[in-house]
């Protein structure tokens, strides 16, 4: 049945195409803002809602199929990362429909990544360290924390894309300032995720190998994102980064610490956590495309956002 079904490779059309149309709407209320988009929105909510479920279902399935948790390798991160990008989403949905139209588009977008040939779907046995209750409790806090964050990532570059647009209609200043008041919200709630993630791992380490922190790469970049995570979270103190452009900028760039925790380390760095690894991947070329344009993005928002309002 699990086979049969095929649910993550499914939804990641149905979360893709929800999400851009609701994007498309919300860009449309910009230039039209008496334009209504309670119909749009509630369409793409239910379609997220039953699509969550059914991710959800999979998840379940996917366990109960191989009697562990169903985040134990990297395919099973990447699809339990664009389930928590999924419930962000929709934990934000009523305050930002920006929030569900982003976080439904990278849900989508990582699945995909989930199915590319490099990354192997099959259900393997566990290796013995990772026979712990510890397993579903650690992993799945510090995973979660990792869709808040994406979130922030794709608030950060919305808030920038904002930026390039007139700032004199009120439409796009009170998205700027909702895109930035959720994105705020996000990474703090992400920031305890990952803290508290890591606090428990140090526990695991303790019980599995006798201490509770030995500099392993992975503990070590994670510590690193919880400090640069710490430092953006505290912007709004630091009178010449208290303003919104800093704050996307930043919310933008630090999910580079993220994906160096999980992917860097896993395939490109030796370490104690090598069970979560797989072959080496080379570096794509559109990831250096996508680097540069993110630059170029900060760069042409820097010169239009003039004095932009405080956190």
């Amino acid at each position: 049945l699990f086979n049969k079904a095929k649910i993550f490779s499914r939804l990641f059309p149905i979360y893709t195409i929800s999400g851009f149309l609701l994007l498309i709407f919300i860009f449309l209320r910009m230039m039209k803002p008496a334009l209504r988009l309670g119909g749009a929105f509630k369409l793409v909510y239910i379609v997220n809602i039953v699509a969550f479920i059914a991710h959800t279902a999979g998840l379940a399935l996917r366990g109960y199929v191989s009697g562990h948790a169903p985040w134990s390798n990297s395919y099973e991160s990447l699809i339990y990362i664009a389930w928590a990008l999924s419930l962000s989403g929709i934990f934000f949905s009523r305050k930002s429909a920006i929030s569900l139209a982003l976080t439904s588009i990278m849900a989508g977008i990582t699945l995909m990544v989930a199915h590319l040939s490099d990354i192997d779907p099959q259900i393997t046995n566990l290796q013995p360290v990772l026979k712990s209750h510890w397993l579903t409790i650690h992993v799945s806090v510090i995973t979660a924390s990792y869709g808040f964050l994406g979130l922030c990532m794709l608030l950060g570059i919305f808030t920038l894309v904002m930026f390039l647009f007139d700032k004199k209609n009120p439409e796009i200043a009170r998205n700027i300032t909702e895109a930035t008041h959720i994105n705020e919200m996000s990474m703090i709630l992400g920031l305890c995720l990952l803290t508290v993630g890591n606090f428990l791992g140090g526990v695991w380490a303790n019980e599995s190998w006798g201490r509770y922190w030995g500099w392993d790469p992975k503990e070590t970049w994670a510590l690193i994102t919880i400090f640069i995570y710490a430092v953006v979270v505290h912007f709004r103190f630091m009178p010449k980064l208290n303003n919104q452009f800093a704050f996307a900028v930043a919310s933008m760039f630090a999910y580079f610490s993220v994906i160096m925790t999980y992917f860097g380390v896993n395939f490109y760095l030796s370490g104690m956590h090598s069970y979560a690894s797989g072959e080496r991947i080379p570096v794509p070329g559109w990831a250096y495309a996508m680097v540069a344009s993110m630059v170029a993005l900060a760069i042409a928002a820097y010169f239009r956002s003039g004095k932009s309002a405080r956190l």
